[in-house]
């Protein structure tokens, strides 16, 4: 394996089996901004509306959650990990998502982000406390920015299983038996969007919050015309970061398409993913192991048909590593793992992904027939 090279703005390349095979060409967007308003440090929570609050629980606890404060119209999740809650689920008329937020490294960043959008940083009343400024992406997803939020404790955390390898052997005279039992969510990891203006989407989240891309996908033939999907972590400098804490892509909708949290290994994701399966919830598509990112996924739907993701061994990047750059293709969506399914791609035809894609034709965003062929054709590779 080759050691990754050096470019001249001193980030690693790293496009020689180690990340992608490929890498940025001369005036190619470069993957995060100059000079950001601030570099959020991770994403601390997401927000959604469902009508039905003890449903959303029962399906919580079956998928691994643990369940941080419920009031009368709220219901706080989390996982075993120390930190805030990980998802609010507030009661509304309609299963959606609301938005995501965003973790400050320090309370200043608040006011730096303030002066420059010209929102207000106000103390939050809620559970967890802390303060937050409230912003609009050009998508027209509320982001939530936040610190000093309350820490919670850790939890008892599902232990990884001891493995034999070959000749490297450490369990003797016992069995293996994983316990059939929700794999405990450990932690957020990622949440994925579909954005009509996903070049003003991603420009705007590297200016505004500092994130950087790890991955960009573009459409097979149509490289010149930038990228249509962008894998992007927090940029803590030094410190490794998830692959990708935030994803998008361009398409016909505006909305939420999945969000991921983190397990313990395999035996759990795969245990766990019966446990869901014999209480009669349905998977979208797994087990398998992703390209961008590396980690081990297995999608679910939730009873309202929103999508969520077990994963564990993901990709850590520090953020001296540029961009890889690759077609984008459901076939390079796994290395392993059966053929991608048509609802994991939101393929399934109905009247009103038929009206969102004439809306879309229709509107002023960066989807055009042309595109909208080449995005069709991709998922369909």
């Amino acid at each position: 394996m080759s050691e990754p090279r050096t470019t001249a703005a001193g980030l690693k390349t790293a496009h020689q089996d180690l990340h992608s095979e490929q890498g940025a060409l001369r005036g190619e967007h470069p993957g995060r901004s100059r000079n950001p308003v601030i570099k959020a440090a991770d994403l601390a929570w997401l927000e959604f509306e469902k009508p039905d609050l003890d449903r959303a629980e029962v399906f919580a606890r079956d998928f691994g959650f643990s369940v941080a404060a419920r009031t009368p119209d709220s219901l706080w999740l989390r996982g075993t990990y120390p930190g805030t809650a990980c998802v609010v689920i507030r009661r509304g008329h309609t299963s959606r998502f609301i938005g995501p937020a965003f973790r400050a490294a320090d309370d200043a960043d608040l006011d730096r982000l303030s002066r420059a959008t010209g929102a207000p940083a106000r103390e939050r009343t809620e559970f967890g406390g802390g303060r937050v400024v409230d912003l609009l992406d050009p998508s027209g997803f509320p982001v939530r920015v936040v610190h000093g939020t309350e820490q919670l404790p850790a939890l008892p955390d599902q232990q990884p299983l001891t493995l034999n390898f070959g000749a490297h052997r450490t369990r003797t005279n016992a069995a293996q038996r994983p316990p059939r039992e929700p794999a405990r969510i450990r932690r957020l990891g990622h949440v994925v969007l579909e954005t009509r203006v996903f070049g003003r989407a991603l420009d705007w989240y590297l200016d505004t919050l500092g994130l950087i891309v790890s991955d960009f996908l573009f459409l097979d033939g149509r490289r010149d015309q930038g990228p249509t999907m962008a894998f992007i972590r927090c940029d803590q400098g030094s410190v490794p970061v998830d692959h990708h804490t935030l994803a998008m892509h361009l398409g016909p909708g505006t909305g939420y398409v999945h969000s991921a949290y983190q397990v313990t290994d395999l035996d759990a994701l795969a245990a766990g993913g019966d446990y869901l399966a014999e209480r009669g919830y349905r998977r979208s598509w797994g087990i398998g192991r992703h390209i961008q990112g590396s980690q081990l996924f297995d999608y679910w739907r939730d009873p309202d048909r929103l999508m969520l993701e077990h994963f564990a061994d993901g990709d850590l990047f520090s953020c001296d590593l540029e961009p890889g750059w690759a077609p984008m293709s459901a076939s390079g969506l796994a290395q392993w793992g059966p053929p991608v399914t048509r609802d994991f791609l939101g393929l399934n035809p109905s009247p009103a992904k038929v009206r969102e894609v004439v809306r879309a034709l229709r509107a002023d965003n960066e989807l055009d027939p042309a595109r909208l062929l080449g995005l069709m054709k991709a998922m369909n590779a």
